[in-house]
């Protein structure tokens, strides 16, 4: 694999930087001071007000140096700042770091010299940094590319922030708290690279074992979660996002000039991507220290070991404050620590395993509480008494959780005395705190990210298994709508909707007069209810516009004039087009919730949960949930929510059917993913009961949304795509599916990569490997479907389904090009299984909007050469390795 095209910007030979001075005080001073101390390759300081600076030769601009330059960090006024990039990229400089602020963050003169900025970088294909940001830092090559002073010391996180302040702060801090950074890099307020990118290298990079980030705002949805996702796949990923209230979000908007939404959607966003959340700069690096352990919980069940009851206690009442299950100890556990412990001992969750614990007492416990099958993890403490070795104890605990699949944690209280055994567990990679709370927090940071983790598992499709809805009629429906010049639809409207998309609703029908109100009526069945046909009113209760449990002709005619009259008193403006009769639904167990749909400004279409009725407002209980849904998000999304709490059975009322429940909120998701118009979505209320679900109410609002290629471009997450799959019979009659790849294939396809003969994985891989690394089989199976596409052919055998071949694509930095890859079983080579599955990928980035395929192919590989000849591809020998060649074609 050759190297990232960002390792110019995080792994340069040579930096200019370009304001740089002897004024102390001057930014670019202060960059070429760091750069000067501490970077090891060549420096060229550019002004052309000086000869020398520092000590340097000066150049007075980029065409006078005489060497090669890979970095420019430019800290000169923003109107210079063009003209620079515009000579970079002509002098063969592809990565800049712009520190100047006065760009689009100031107003209208800053957005057009942003603008001229960009339009420099794109003719010349540079990428950049900032503007209005403190730099990138890289420590394992000296690299301070920033104007915070020191060095920061060397280490495996990486930071990316949106707030150069938030950085100088915790560069700082990192000094004193034995903290060391891979990577630090200060965004500013990304006019070109963007989270994603970065993310990218990040995940790439060796030397990065995790990735810290502070956000404030995002430009770009999909590109955002692309990269999110692709990350957090491979390494953890840890976020604080601000903002989380209306005047800190208004605050963040103005600093970087990029979009804040609702921060209940942001959260849901970072949950799905499998990124786990934390509320701030403390908690993100106690997360960090959680999970620098490669063990993860596989439920909330703790268990607590500790040689004093209080700092037990302390530790229980956090782990309840956080939904943390204090794990109920087995029998055969407590037999073995009743055999190993004190009569004195506590005899339950904590384990006190008294003062004068020696480690091997420590060891019993921490062995017979990890063989327990009712815990999930293990936090144990350690007070420094009198009698106590806590340097011992340690290694005891050490020895004891070496072979263990569980988290063990640890907190061994005070400072001097237990110094020694801190540095043997950081040694031994198990977290470490100095206070029993803090510990707890990291063992639920772990369990949070476990979740996370399983969420971004989860690849819908745009469609669930149900019957298949009435697209093509609901299309309709809304075009009609917006041809009328119309975007709320009438409730009439809105149920049809739901209704071809298979949600029940109730049977309403619509009279414009009294007399007609009471036919309705008696065709319906007493009692009924009556309610305002307005596509102007959204709360017809407000406006007077319901009337309810109407039992006779008399009070229907009566009630269909008192709405007409106290509408039209309260509402002036609405337009009124009759009054809709709809059977009182008689449900004495029914629960009122409500499933919407809200247009966020950053994520664009969430799906909502939460309880129904007129008071929704008042009590504001709302889940939130990103599409598309499948039945495992469908169920955290409705126990997201406290009104799921009365979803149970309790007194006398039966459980609501759940089941049901989740099917409207898949049907929604459905609507979500096929009809890109809707906006928003109020099903209020959604009667569940034992039998089923109902929509009693329904409001949609529609837009008008220009059509793309991207049936999906409308959605943050890109669904499954389960459009392209296809189906084909070899001659022999064997049946082979061809299919976009799933996370759940890891299985199949490590086992078709470790059934290829020797010669057909070198051929692929270009290694002698006989199988796949955990790592590696990840970033094959979870993909994001919206940056590479991947093929596999499978066939069904006695064994189960069975992978044939697999090929796939990754897009290249300049969204136009695609690099491809293939394999083929070696039974089935020569069966005309690499064409059908080449022609499967290469109509995939037809449809992205590709235009052109490149790949590798070594040049002794004569099979896959003659095959890429015959689907057009020109082939070329690569002009540094005269093993490969070169395949291209046009798409």
């Amino acid at each position: 694999m050759g190297k990232h095209y960002l390792s110019t910007l995080f792994e340069p030979a040579s930096v200019a930087v370009f304001g740089a001075s002897e004024r102390e005080t001057a930014i670019g001073s202060i960059v070429f001071r760091n750069m000067k101390a501490y970077f090891g390759g060549s420096l060229y300081p550019v002004n052309p007000n000086h000869e020398q600076v520092l000590g340097e030769p000066a150049y007075p601009s980029l065409d006078e140096i005489p060497g090669t330059v890979d970095l420019a960090v430019i800290a000169t006024p923003a109107q210079s700042v063009p003209d620079i990039i515009d000579a970079c990229g002509r002098n063969g400089v592809k990565a800049a770091v712009v520190i100047t602020a006065g760009f689009s963050e100031t107003g209208a003169e800053g957005k057009a010299l942003e603008k001229q900025m960009l339009e420099a970088a794109r003719n010349h294909g540079v990428r950049i940094v900032g503007p209005n940001c403190l730099g990138i830092v890289r420590p394992s090559i000296g690299l301070n590319a920033t104007f915070a002073k020191g060095r920061p010391p060397a280490g495996h996180l990486a930071l990316v922030s949106q707030s150069g302040a938030i950085c100088t702060s915790i560069l700082d801090w990192a000094h004193s708290n034995d903290v060391g950074f891979s990577t630090v890099v200060s965004m500013g307020i990304g006019a070109d690279l963007d989270f994603g990118e970065i993310l990218d290298y990040l995940v790439s990079d060796p030397l990065t074992h995790s990735i810290l980030m502070y956000i404030e705002g995002i430009h770009n949805a999909r590109r955002f979660m692309s990269g999110l996702r692709a990350a957090a796949r491979v390494k953890p990923v840890i976020a604080v996002k601000v903002g989380r209230h209306a005047a800190a979000a208004r605050a963040s908007a103005s600093h970087t000039g990029a979009l804040v939404g609702a921060d209940d959607t942001f959260d849901a966003a970072l949950k799905r991507a499998g990124v786990l959340r934390v509320m701030s700069v403390g908690e993100l690096f106690s997360a960090a220290r959680a999970l620098s352990s490669a063990l993860r919980p596989a439920g909330k069940r703790l268990a607590i070991i500790t040689n004093g009851g209080g700092p037990g206690i302390m530790a229980t009442d956090r782990a309840v404050d956080l939904g943390i299950q204090m794990a109920e100890l087995s029998a055969s556990t407590v037999e073995a620590l009743e055999r190993a412990l004190p009569p004195t001992w506590s005899h339950g969750n904590p384990v006190d395993v008294i003062g004068d614990a020696p480690p091997e007492r420590y060891q019993v416990a921490v062995r017979a509480c990890i063989a327990d099958p009712q815990i999930d993890g293990l936090l144990v403490i350690l007070t420094p008494q009198a009698m106590t070795d806590p340097t011992s104890c340690a290694r005891a605990v050490i020895e004891a959780a070496r072979h263990t699949g569980k988290p063990v944690l640890t907190s061994w209280m005070g400072e001097r005395q237990v110094a020694e055994a801190r540095g043997l567990f950081a040694e031994a990679k198990i977290p470490s705190f100095r206070t029993p709370e803090a510990a707890i927090e990291g063992f639920m940071f772990m369990a949070l990210h476990t979740q996370n983790q399983e969420m971004l598992l989860q690849t819908p499709g745009p469609l669930s298994s149900q019957s298949t809805p009435d697209i093509e009629g609901a299309r309709m429906l809304v075009e009609s709508v917006l041809s009328e010049r119309r975007k709320v639809l009438s409730e009439m409207e809105s149920k049809s909707l739901l209704s071809a998309f298979g949600i029940p609703v109730a049977k309403t029908m619509v009279a414009h007069s009294p007399n007609e109100a009471l036919l309705i009526a008696e065709q319906l069945g007493f009692p009924i209810a009556m309610k305002i046909n307005s596509r102007d009113i959204t709360h017809k209760s407000d406006s007077g516009g319901v009337r309810l449990n109407l039992g006779h002709a008399q009070a229907v005619r009566a009630a269909y004039n008192e709405i007409i009259e106290q509408v039209k008193k309260s509402r002036p403006d609405a337009r009124i087009e009759g009054v809709s009769i709809e059977p009182m639904i008689r449900k004495p167990n029914g629960r009122e919730v409500m499933v919407g749909v809200i247009s966020d400004p950053v994520f664009g279409p969430v799906i909502t949960f939460g309880g129904g009725g007129i008071a929704v407002e008042v009590f504001g209980d709302r889940s939130v949930a990103m599409p598309p849904l499948n039945g495992q998000l469908a169920k955290s999304l409705i126990g997201g929510a406290r009104i799921s709490k009365l979803l149970k059975q309790f007194r006398h009322m039966p459980a609501a059917d759940v089941g049901a429940l989740k099917q409207v909120l898949l049907r929604v998701s459905e609507m979500v993913c096929e009809l890109p118009a809707i906006k928003e979505m109020d099903i209020n209320p959604l009667i569940v009961d034992e039998n089923g679900a109902l929509a009693v109410d329904a409001r949609i609002i529609v837009d008008y949304v220009p059509p793309t290629s991207d049936r999906y471009s409308h959605m943050a997450i890109c669904p499954y795509p389960s459009h392209l799959i296809a189906n084909w019979q070899l001659p022999d009659g064997t049946n082979i599916t061809i299919r976009p790849i799933r996370p759940e294939d890891a299985g199949i396809e490590a086992e078709f990569v470790k059934n290829l003969s020797e010669e057909s994985r070198f051929l692929r891989f270009q290694s002698t490997f006989s199988e796949l690394a955990t790592q590696m089989l990840v970033r094959f199976t979870q993909i994001d479907y919206d940056r590479e596409m991947a093929f596999v052919a499978t066939t069904e055998r006695d064994a189960g389904e069975t992978e044939l071949g697999a090929c796939r694509y990754a897009i290249l930095p300049d969204g136009e090009t695609c690099e491809f890859a293939i394999a083929i079983a070696d039974e089935m080579q020569g069966k005309g299984l690499g064409s059908k599955l080449m022609a499967s990928l290469m109509d995939a980035a037809r449809r992205k909007g590709l235009k052109a395929m490149d790949g590798d192919v070594l040049a002794s590989n004569q099979n896959m050469l003659a095959l890429m000849a015959t689907l057009g591809f020109s082939a070329t020998t690569n002009p540094d390795d005269r093993s490969i060649k070169r395949v291209t074609r046009t798409l």
